[in-house]
């Protein structure tokens, strides 16, 4: 008798490249016995759900701009997730800030990827190229990309992994953002959901422990 599956729903905005790498991942047999159920989109026509039909995964919009407020479309959200038999979910290029009904329901449930090592350059307003920006401007060598649970904080949630990336003379946001995605966060993402999905999580309090396999 097959064990049951994870349900995981990954929530986008955008082109989805970190959606890709689970996808591929999952197409490697590396999830974990978990399984992405559903690509949710805050934005109508987000490239990302072509790459989830691609890959033969329902794909479903609840666009921001159709809701009031953040909180209405977090309540929308879990009601759909709910629907949806979701156990696991990842946001991945996802430029919402949910409200606490999400937390709420998913406690220790929720991955986020940050391309940055947090707690530098992380929290409200660093998202997308301004994150490397900031990074950038402040003349670090080192960057990365950092997983991390989700709790009502920004950015604030006890950390599962971390990858440092050098940052080389003449780099611009975009090749940096480039070379993170590449070198950490399409590694350290598939790798959070698979150990997740495996049951090897734990969250003691900022500290997430990793049952060794």
């Amino acid at each position: 008798m097959n064990e049951r599956k994870t349900r995981i729903a990954v929530l986008v905005s955008g082109g989805g490249t970190n959606l890709q790498a689970l996808l591929d991942a999952q197409a490697r047999g590396e999830l974990g016995g978990g399984e992405i159920a559903a690509v949710i989109s805050s934005r109508e026509g987000a490239y990302a759900l072509e790459r989830a039909a691609n890959a033969g995964v329902p794909g479903y919009v609840l666009p921001r701009s159709s809701f009031p407020s953040n909180q209405a479309m977090t309540v929308a959200l879990v009601e759909k997730l709910r629907a949806l038999d979701i156990q696991l979910v990842v946001l991945a290029g996802c430029m919402v800030i949910f409200t606490h009904e999400l937390v709420d329901s998913y406690p220790n449930a929720i991955i986020n990827v940050h391309p940055a090592l947090i707690p530098s350059f992380c929290g409200k307003g660093y998202y997308g190229l301004h994150v490397h920006e900031a990074a950038l401007a402040y003349g670090v060598k080192l960057s990365g990309a950092t997983v991390h649970f989700v709790t009502e904080e920004c950015d604030g949630g006890p950390i599962i992994a971390q990858k440092a990336v050098p940052v080389c003379s003449g780099d611009t946001p975009e090749t940096l953002q480039k070379r993170i995605m590449e070198q950490a966060e399409w590694e350290l993402l598939p790798k959070a959901v698979s150990l997740f999905c495996q049951g090897r999580l734990s969250v003691r309090g900022r500290t997430v422990i990793i049952k060794e396999d």
